[in-house]
């Protein structure tokens, strides 16, 4: 296997600054096959129809309170694969890295990150979504989906926020994960 492709997506992506990262962050994504990672979140879905139509298309969680989570973390040559379970609401994608960028497929959509480490976080700003991996969609439109990675009290912490102008918040979901 190419050496490039058997480095940690999000090494390739941070470069040196993935050494610099709390060591949960970094077990996290050094993930060299396979790891079950559980804990717990909470998830709050958008109550507009578009927001919750959105929500649907992409299979996000129903809102819930301190739900057991497990994500299995699944390596295959260039890709990362990333199943969630969120208290039997299982939530799939594939991540891949291409120019700098962290590109995610959920559903039919594919978000494109820009990954930025500071402050012992990662964080991800959103800089482009095609539909059905052809479509440009604008990315103001996109403008707040984000995601904050951490290490709080010798855990994984995330914090993943979608919204969209005019429909507001697709979902707001933030938890904690330890190796399984």
């Amino acid at each position: 296997m190419d050496r490039a492709l058997s480095t940690p997506l999000f090494r390739r992506l941070l470069g040196t600054r993935f050494d610099t990262l709390p060591p949960q962050l970094r077990a996290l994504h050094a993930i060299d096959t396979q790891a079950t990672w559980r804990g717990e979140a909470s998830i709050l879905r958008g109550t507009n129809p578009l927001a919750r139509l959105c929500a649907a298309m992409t299979g996000l969680p129903p809102s819930r309170h301190a739900v057991p989570t497990t994500i299995v973390f699944s390596i295959h040559d260039d890709a990362e694969t990333w199943a969630r379970d969120f208290g039997g609401a299982r939530l799939r994608s594939r991540c891949t890295a291409r120019d700098g960028f962290l590109h995610e497929r959920l559903g039919p959509m594919t978000f494109r990150f820009a990954l930025d480490a500071r402050d012992d976080e990662i964080h991800w700003r959103t800089a482009g979504v095609r539909l059905l991996g052809v479509l440009p969609l604008p990315a103001r439109w996109f403008a707040d989906v984000r995601c904050r990675e951490r290490e709080h009290a010798g855990r994984y912490e995330f914090l993943v926020e979608a919204a969209m102008p005019v429909i507001g918040r697709l979902i707001r979901y933030e938890g904690w994960l330890v190796p399984a």
